[in-house]
């Protein structure tokens, strides 16, 4: 027997996910919710209850896309249906996994019957299975992009569309969208975050009691689940009827000309792009006013609801995390009321005193979180003791939440004011100075392009040419598995030789499996691409090192954009450091970009080395993801001692042998600056069988810039 669901009101705190879950459940035309956080914060488990909490649904027996037999769908594939055949059900929560096919999402199609037979057999696929109900996607993420676009156009639009070589099909798919992430393993792309309606983050309470409190009924459901969910059956029933009534509310909800300018107001002084966020903002604060029980919109709603739908719309770049600046959002309603005071309050706008403490079904009134019949009233302890546990806070307005997050340069130190030239030659004669402060990264640029040779077949992305499910066709093969896409020419250009031995009368083209072809597309696919970044004495020069920043962080913003994997090494002192290993968490690398100081010696063969061994690994972990080694540096290597007799140059020069000897595509980023160059970088890059590149020429709106690709390993094994 399955274990009974964790009940959504036992989740301790958590008031924003709560809330935002709660208020899609109540009108799911807000868009869905995405949920943001750290790992072991009970997002999965809040998502799993809500869906038990939805209203049931009347649906037409034995339609797959559970129709409503009041107003079926006219173009349903399992129609048309029989007036009175509805059958009462539950509303589906439906997870769909990361790495779910195309086919599994949207649906499929039966290419061979439609061909031979002319039978348009459709298998539905988790979209349809999600209408009307939930669609939870966890690690959201982490979904291929191509699937993420379908799964947002179905939501948008409130229905799915198969296209198979002009056979199609079209059903209904309207559901409440549900995402969780950890930023941590990577963002979202911000045109993509804008189609989440509300957007909550959540983190693990540092609040003693409470975290002793999660602790505790945890482990009583996990040796009851049953028993537990029984406990708190009584505070689920309650929720579940006041999110009906909330819906049943929504509809008399009025949204005053007033409360349209005030949303208009705060979304044009944030400068979000676009009209979704209106939009969004005030469907949500409609919903908040149903909640509360009233069926006029007023300022808390609005307040409330731009902090629910705005956050992730105000992004600037993908380094800025998602947050809004509270004071300013309070400066805008309050200029606001002092340009446009108060009208009368009219006959259902409560006492208008603005309290919601005021109205008696507002969030402090019996019908309220802290009712009877609310999660936060009475209910038993688990140890079947009388006195009731700490209640858990009803998801609310909540009255405070953390300021605007914001990305900024680190505060540092001033260093010694020293020239380039003397920085350089200390590190050049052994000395190399301490560890120096930190400093700022220059402003970000558009950086150009830097492929990998040769065609892959990795994970979908923007940056090197790869066989991929979506892209041109470039040609024909026999099916690997289920067909997926097919080759309609060459599909008859198999079956027309043997239409004489089939028999053939008609004029229908007699098709066998044997015939059938798929398509060979090519696209692009996204890489590892790994930094070595030198941070020894020799780079260690305000201006330079800021520069050199600042072209490190246009290259992860590239990377970002081209949807690859990303690590960083640094080397400095008296070895190399793995920074950052290899992640989709392209924000976390400009994080440690930032906090990296500068000084000492240039220990270049170790920082080459531990690339070696970080590429190794990633081979071994995602082997058809190709790499990509991005070098940074002047090119010097000084250390503190030589070993064997070698110099550090010789052992720089033969840890680059070693891995182009592996087949590893790399670019080396000259950073050398000043009237006297040495040319070191440039020698380095031959080593590797790679391509130099000035910073200059990393700017694609660069004069001087050339398109460049790095060598393919054939061509450099030619040459060499």
């Amino acid at each position: 027997m399955a274990s009974a669901i964790y009940p959504f009101t036992a989740v301790v705190g958590m008031d924003d996910m709560r809330l935002g879950l709660l208020l899609n459940a109540v009108s799911p035309s807000i868009g869905g919710v995405l949920v943001r956080g750290e790992k072991g914060t009970a997002k999965s488990t809040a998502v799993r209850g809500i869906a038990s909490l939805l209203p049931e649904i009347e649906a037409v027996a034995g339609c797959r896309f559970s129709c409503d037999p009041a107003a079926p769908d006219p173009s349903c594939p399992d129609g048309p249906h029989e007036p009175d055949t509805g059958a009462v059900r539950p509303a589906r929560m439906v997870e769909l996994p990361v790495g779910a096919s195309e086919d599994r999402l949207v649906g499929a199609l039966d290419i061979e019957r439609a061909l031979s037979d002319g039978v348009k057999a459709f298998e539905p696929g988790l979209l349809a299975d999600a209408h009307r109900g939930v669609l939870y996607v966890d690690e959201v993420n982490l979904l291929h992009d191509h699937l993420i676009d379908l799964l947002l156009d179905a939501a948008a639009m409130g229905a799915s569309y198969v296209e198979r070589e002009g056979v199609s099909v079209r059903h209904a798919a309207r559901f409440l969208l549900v995402g969780t992430m950890n930023p941590e393993e990577g963002e979202l792309r911000p045109q993509l975050l804008d189609r989440f309606g509300l957007t909550v983050e959540v983190s693990a309470s540092r609040d003693t009691d409470e975290r002793v409190e999660v602790v505790r009924r945890r482990l009583a459901y996990d040796e009851d689940p049953a028993g537990f969910a029984g406990r708190w059956a009584a505070d689920e029933g309650a929720l579940r009827e006041r999110i009906a009534a909330a819906r049943a509310l929504l509809p008399e909800v009025r949204l005053g000309d007033r409360a349209l300018r005030q949303i208009a107001a705060v979304c044009a002084g944030f400068e979000v792009d676009g009209m979704r966020a209106d939009i969004v903002t005030a469907r949500t604060a409609t919903a908040l006013a149903a909640w509360a029980g009233r069926r006029e919109v007023r300022t808390e709603d609005v307040r409330a609801a731009a902090l629910l739908s705005l956050p992730h719309r105000r992004r600037r770049s993908p380094f800025d995390a998602p947050g809004l600046d509270e004071d300013k959002l309070d400066e805008i309603l309050r200029q606001f009321e002092e340009d446009e005071p108060d009208p009368e309050p009219g006959p259902d706008s409560g006492s208008g005193s603005g309290d919601p403490d005021d109205d008696p079904d507002g969030p402090g009134g019996p019908g309220g979180p802290d009712g009877p019949g609310g999660p936060g009233g009475g209910r038993p302890r688990e140890g079947g003791q009388d006195q009731a546990p700490p209640p858990a806070p009803e998801p609310s307005v909540p009255e405070q939440r953390s300021g605007e997050e914001t990305r900024g340069e680190p505060e540092t130190a001033e260093a010694p004011q020293e020239s380039e030239v003397t920085q350089e030659a200390g590190a050049g004669t052994g000395g190399g100075g301490g560890e120096r402060a930190a400093v700022g990264a220059a402003e970000p640029f558009r950086a150009r392009r830097l492929d990998v040779p040769g065609l892959g077949e990795g994970a979908a992305g923007r940056r090197s040419r790869a066989r991929t499910a979506h892209g041109r066709t470039t040609g024909a093969r026999r099916p690997r598995g289920t067909l997926s896409s097919l080759h309609l020419t060459a599909t008859v250009r198999a079956a027309a030789p043997h239409q004489h031995a089939r028999g053939r009368r008609g004029p229908g083209l007699l098709v066998r499996r044997d015939d059938l072809r798929e398509a060979v597309r090519e696209g692009r696919e996204g890489n590892l691409v790994l930094f070595v970044v030198d941070a020894s004495g020799s780079m260690a020069a305000r201006q330079r090192m800021s520069a050199v920043k600042g072209a490190v962080l246009s290259l992860l913003l590239d990377a970002y954009q081209r949807r690859d994997k990303v690590g960083l090494i640094t080397f400095r002192g008296s070895g190399a450091e793995l920074a950052l290993p290899p992640t989709s968490s392209v924000d976390a690398a400009a994080a440690r970009l930032e906090k990296l100081p500068t000084g000492g010696r240039t220990p270049l063969a170790a920082g080459l080395l531990k690339a070696r061994e970080v590429l190794r690994v990633e081979r071994l972990r995602d082997p058809s993801r190709r790499p990509l080694l991005v070098v940074v540096t002047d090119g010097r290597a000084t250390e503190a001692k030589k070993t064997g007799g070698s110099t550090p140059v010789a052992r720089a020069g033969l840890a680059a042998r070693m891995l182009a000897g592996d087949g590893i595509a790399s670019v080396v980023v000259d950073c050398e600056s000043g009237p006297v160059r040495l040319g070191l970088a440039g020698a380095l890059a031959r080593e590797l069988r790679g391509t130099p590149v000035t910073l200059d020429e990393l700017r694609a709106d660069s004069v001087t810039a050339l398109v460049r690709e790095v060598r393919t390993v054939s061509n450099t094994r030619r040459a060499a």
